[in-house]
């Protein structure tokens, strides 16, 4: 597993991880964004998007399957070894961004609702 060719293959995993990871938080993000605009049409779209990866994560096990590959090259299991972020952030992750995911939902729900009233 300390192979040089491991240690690519571990570099490229979470460089990838990382760019996913910072898509997903993009679009939690954008709900609030696009919530506030009045846009209700592109905050569900992107509840929709995270939405799938939330799915993804509920099939495996509140785990992301990027991780699984990631712990074939290292025996690393720290809350970060598998992505590049701080590891209180990686510890948190699905608290934190849960948290802004589901508040930008019920942003988005209030204001559209009193919109319509």
């Amino acid at each position: 597993m300390s192979t040089p060719t491991a240690g690519l293959a571990l570099v490229a995993i979470k460089l990838a991880h990382t760019a996913i990871w910072a898509f997903f938080v993009a679009c939690i993000l954008a709900i609030w964004g696009v919530a506030l605009q009045g846009r209700y049409g592109n905050a569900v779209i992107m509840i929709g998007i995270v939405l799938l990866e939330v799915i993804v994560l509920g099939l495996n096990g509140a785990r992301c399957p990027i991780s699984s590959v990631a712990g074939r090259y290292t025996h690393d299991r720290r809350a970060n070894f598998d992505i590049y972020l701080p590891a209180w952030l990686a510890r948190n992750n699905k608290l934190v961004f849960g948290t802004l995911y589901g508040a930008g939902i019920a942003l988005t729900l209030t204001r559209w609702s009193f919109e319509r009233v």
